[in-house]
């Protein structure tokens, strides 16, 4: 996030001298050992944090302790504290493990692999997450005992906590795996309570303490504030007796025995700096006005007055102690906690401590500061990538019409795009840029490009992208140098909204020349969904231009980047548009099952935001329609109703195409060679190759080879398009020219083969598959395109291929998995839990390698699989 770890939430707290160790539930936690679950569990000040920190630091053997705080705690922020509490402690951790890039997501295979890690550990480790009673998120509970139970022996975890936990726990009481220390144990005996009122210098009767105990129930805090207090007056046992009398303990004896006691300016200063978390002298002075805070919070922390300090000059207040403040606060000074707000805002602001900046920015109700902060940071890219996105939303959504500065309508703007809501967030821009017109605010006029930059994406106007690019690089020169390095996500959001307009225009080389530049910027959490987004749109070129492997080797570099930070679906306008380019290659390489698999995954996305996604998704549904025999829906699917300013001439040929093919497959050539009639390939090799496919199988072979006859720069034609083009060839030559059309076939096996392409054979026309099943041919196509491996028909595997099905399909990886599993003798149900997939999941892989193999059941797969070599 921009931000080290807290060191002070991974030590152990320091025992006071006036601690108590008690033996009876020492031994207690020494059982912790024995099961992998042990939860220390009671009220507030019962004594449970300091217990445990007794015995782990007696304990012989490192421990990770984590302790959480308060507020909206995300799962990415809790596990990447976890995993460095872990790495503190010497767990040994392989270094490629990763960390959570998203403060409210975190990829299931990193749990995966930290239980798999702690699971083979000789000795178990110790880890004791402190005030858990804090993480109030279900799903951080659920994958909390996930990594718990498939550690294995280990993983000892160690809860300490004031309320139940969201786990399974009459699971572990059942199977008798979990140590509990509850409330009632944590409670003081009179002993025990004598032994501590001893150690703060307080000797009192055996009536008078076991009086004590009984008022207090035996509570820790209540206890030692009680000790405490009476230490100061004259009458100890009176003191104490009257304590309880009829009062809340905690709040009188905070607010009379510690805020009272103070002179009037501590007294001030401590209600004021209640308003922030931490605070260090210099804010201090800012809220109180004055100066001369050092010697004052100095004091107070020796004091032991709930002042903490965290080191660095930064302190913060008791949390319990501050909350009471912040009451009396309002109480004694209406209105003033709004003006601290505010101040803080300021404060925070001019020191770059911006997030909290926001924050305070935001309780004061001052959105007009809060909104120009974010902006004179050029940190409005901050709205749509890195940590904070999901925060910065949650905060802005806050923000009603009494916000009236430009940089309130830049938020605004933002927010409105960021939700594909093209319309409305004109309004805002245009607003801003009105404000801005007479302005020397060089942020706010930037941040007006990248909002504009982003629109033309959205609208597919290339022309707008450019000019905003271009304005943009005017700009940067009257801000500075060290503000652009602090903010790399701004240029690389700029580039790739300028790279995917681009690509709309079907300017392939201009759009790479961009692309390119993001996807080779410094990586990091803040550039991430930039890069994954620009290297999934180069993918996309490189498939549009035939080129199957580049495009895979570039849609999966875009995954890895998203899942390195743990983003899982992106937030991108381009929202999934990797997996829409491995779909395509999968169907290219004929496995629908991989392509559907993957184009389900993207629908979990959500709706496309730009005109490249929603053609591309639209593109792959068809194909997919299709294959399955259903040309109408194919065509449906296809007919792109995108709101762009510029035509696409990619996307209008391939909807073209797809048009072309159900018509075809519902028997109406002449209708499928007219839709053919106005598409224009502009002398791409990749795009005419297709068009003079479908022209040949349309039945119009004469301009098929015409069409081919006349590339400009057939050179630059990926292996796709020299497949379609040399089976085209062959088709046109079969009838006359047997010879030549074997070795057109055997120049597009051999460009196939590399790309692992499948799809035009599939294709084919019963002639070309007839050819295709001749000695000459069948050692090429055998091994990748047909099962059998030997070319002589009376060799071995022959007799394993069904010769009136010679083409098949592979088998997809995740396929080979399942298939290898059922050799294993494993159920439906075991094949899920291992591969960590659902069910339903592993039932459509069995039915898609059911197909495949030619087999009705597990048995038959399973000897087909293995006599193709295929497990």
């Amino acid at each position: 996030m921009g931000e080290p770890f807290l060191q002070t939430r991974f030590a152990l707290p320091a025992t006071p001298a006036t601690f108590l160790r008690r033996t009876r539930l020492a031994e207690r936690l020494d059982q912790a050992f024995e099961t992998p679950l042990t939860m220390v569990n009671g009220s507030a000040g019962a004594g449970k944090t300091l217990l445990v920190a007794d015995w782990a630091a007696r304990l012989g053997q490192p421990v990770a302790w984590f302790t959480n705080e308060a507020g909206n705690q995300g799962c990415g922020v809790f596990w990447a504290y976890v995993l460095q509490a872990l790495r503190a402690a010497g767990v040994p951790l392989p270094a490629d493990l990763g960390c959570p890039g998203e403060a409210h997501r975190v990829d299931h295979r990193l749990l995966a692999r930290l239980a798999d890690e702690l699971s083979g550990l000789e000795r178990p480790a110790v880890l004791v997450l402190d005030e858990f009673d804090r993480v109030t998120s279900a799903r951080i509970a659920e994958q909390l005992e996930f990594v718990l139970h498939h550690s294995g022996q280990g993983l000892r975890l160690v809860l300490v906590t004031r309320t139940e936990p969201l786990l399974p726990l009459h699971r572990y009481r059942a199977a008798g795996d979990m140590t509990e220390i509850r409330d009632a144990e944590l409670a003081f005996t009179d002993d025990e309570a004598a032994a501590l009122l001893d150690l703060h210098g307080l000797r009192l009767p055996a009536e008078a303490t076991r009086a004590l105990v009984e008022r207090t129930g035996g509570w820790a805090a209540g206890l030692r504030l009680c000790a405490l207090a009476a230490r100061q007056s004259p009458d100890p046992e009176r003191y104490l007796k009257d304590f309880e009398a009829g009062r809340s303990p905690i709040a009188d004896f905070l607010l009379a025995e510690v805020l009272k006691r103070q002179p009037a300016r501590v007294q001030d200063l401590l209600l004021r700096v209640s308003v922030v978390e931490r605070f260090t002298p210099a804010l201090v002075a800012e809220l109180t006005g004055r100066g001369g805070a050092e010697q004052a919070l100095a004091a107070l922390h020796g004091q032991n007055a709930f002042v903490e300090d965290l080191g660095h000059s930064w302190y913060r207040l008791h949390p319990l102690f501050g909350e009471i403040l912040r009451v009396h606060l309002r109480v004694r000074s209406p209105g003033l906690e709004t003006e601290l707000h505010r101040r803080a805002a300021q404060w925070l602001r001019g020191s770059g401590a911006l997030p909290e900046a926001l924050a305070h920015g935001a309780a004061a109700g001052d959105w007009n500061l809060t909104a120009q902060a974010l902006v004179d940071d050029l940190a409005i890219g901050q709205l749509f990538t890195g940590l904070r996105a999901s925060d910065l939303t949650e905060l802005f959504s806050r923000m009603g019409p009494q916000a009236t500065n430009a940089a309130a309508d830049l938020v605004r703007a933002a927010r409105e795009l960021s939700a594909s809501d093209v319309e409305r967030g004109l309004v805002h821009l245009r607003r801003a840029e009105e404000r801005l017109a007479a302005d020397t605010d060089a942020a706010g006029r930037l941040s007006c490009a990248l909002l504009r930059s982003l629109a033309a994406r959205l609208t597919g106007s290339p022309g707008m992208a450019e000019q905003a690019v271009a304005t943009a690089g005017e700009l940067r020169a009257e801000v500075s140098a060290q503000l652009l390095e602090k903010h790399p996500e701004f240029t690389a959001l700029l580039l790739t909204h300028l790279g995917s307009a681009r690509l709309w225009a079907g300017r392939f080389d201009d759009a790479r020349a961009a692309l390119s530049e993001v996807a080779g910027c410094p990586s990091g959490v803040s550039t991430a969904l930039p890069r994954e987004d620009a290297l999934a749109q180069l993918a996309l070129i490189d498939y549009l231009g035939g080129w199957l492997c580049r495009a895979e080797r570039k849609a999966r570099a875009a995954l890895r980047e998203a899942e390195r930070y743990g983003l899982g679906c992106p937030r991108s306008c381009g929202s999934g548009l990797g997996q829409l380019v491995l779909a395509a290659v999968a169907f290219d390489r004929g496995e629908p099952a991989q392509a559907q698999a993957l184009l389900d995954e993207v629908a979990d996305c959500g709706a496309p935001g730009d005109p490249v996604t929603a053609a591309g998704r639209s593109l792959v549904t068809a194909r997919l329609l299709l294959s399955r025999g259903e040309p109408r829906a194919a065509a449906a699917a296809a007919d792109l109703d995108v709101p762009a300013l510029v035509a696409s001439p990619w996307a209008q040929a391939q909807t073209a195409l797809v048009a072309s093919a159900a018509h075809l497959a519902e028997g109406r050539p002449d209708s499928a060679l007219k839709v053919l009639d106005d598409v224009s390939c502009d002398g791409e090799p990749a795009c005419a190759a297709e068009l003079a496919w479908a022209r040949c199988a349309a039945g119009d072979h004469e301009a098929a080879i015409d069409l081919l006859d006349h590339l400009r720069t057939p050179g630059r034609a990926g292996p796709r398009a020299a497949v379609r083009a040399a089976l085209v060839r062959a088709e046109a030559a079969q009838e006359t020219d047997a010879a030549t059309a074997r070795t057109l076939l055997a120049r597009a096996l051999r460009e196939a083969r590399r790309e692992r392409l499948r799809r035009p054979f599939l294709e084919a026309g019963p002639r070309i598959r007839h050819l295709l099943d001749t000695p000459p041919l069948r050692g090429l196509a055998a091994g990748w395109l047909t099962p059998c491996g030997p070319a002589s028909p009376d060799g071995p595997g022959a007799a394993a291929v069904d010769p009136s099905s010679p083409v098949v399909e592979e088998l997809s990886g995740r396929e080979r998995d399942v298939v290898g599993r059922l050799a294993d003798l494993m159920s439906t149900e075991e094949i899920a839990a291992d591969l960590y997939v659902s069910v339903n999941t592993v039932k459509t892989h069995l039915k898609s390698a059911y197909r495949k193999l030619g087999v009705n059941g597990r048995a038959e797969a399973v000897r087909r699989a293995r006599e193709h070599g295929l497990i």
